[in-house]
């Protein structure tokens, strides 16, 4: 008489690893998370003037008011107000920008109340350019199909973004002279100490 096969016992080792697997492949990445939280809160909000929002068919999203969303989002949610860093990190995950008159973006896993989908984006496997084309001014798709409105947006957004980089490059260079002056210092002193009489004695 046949009898059914008795499967092999599953270590547990091997269990939590199947486990962590797939635990690890469930977590989207923070990035997301975050720009899918700040929706959220914005829409439980009553305020009529949104700075972002959910589009009406809740396939996307829309930045409103770059300059308000800089100054008081980003901070709040993303630890900087670079709205130009906050769109290439969108473009790596492969969001487009769907409006020529407004900063619209959408990607088909990014959906409203759909938060379950986000696991599922990932980064771009191959990136010529972190920087959208549609920030670049140089770009013939900028120069043939957007407003002028739009190119004098992202021309402002590019020259913020150039006086960030000269700011904090001023600021290192800074702390790299107080850092200098500090061990010259330290060595003077130490110079001081092993000269003293009370050393040589």
């Amino acid at each position: 008489m046949a009898t059914d096969a008795i499967p092999a016992p599953v270590s547990d080792r091997n269990l939590s690893r199947k486990m962590g697997r797939s635990s690890r492949m469930k977590c989207p990445a923070p990035f997301l998370s975050k720009t899918y939280d700040l929706l959220e809160e914005q829409e439980e909000e009553s305020s009529i003037n949104k700075v972002v929002s959910w589009n009406g068919e809740g396939s996307g999203f829309v930045v409103w008011c770059p300059a308000e969303f800089s100054e008081v989002m980003l901070p709040k949610y993303f630890k900087h107000n670079n709205f130009s860093s906050f769109i290439r990190q969108l473009n790596t995950y492969g969001f487009k920008k769907i409006a020529s008159k407004r900063w619209e973006f959408q990607h088909e896993k990014f959906q409203k109340g759909c938060r379950h989908l986000l696991s599922e984006i990932t980064r771009k496997k191959y990136e010529p350019s972190a920087f959208p084309t549609y920030l670049n001014p140089s770009a013939k798709n900028i120069i043939l199909g957007s407003t002028k409105e739009e190119i004098n947006t992202s021309r402002q957004l590019l020259m913020e973004e150039n006086q960030n980089l000269k700011r904090e490059k001023m600021e290192l260079q800074m702390q790299i002279a107080h850092f200098k002056a500090l061990e010259v210092k330290l060595l003077q002193c130490l110079t001081q100490c092993m000269e003293s009489p009370h050393n040589k004695n």
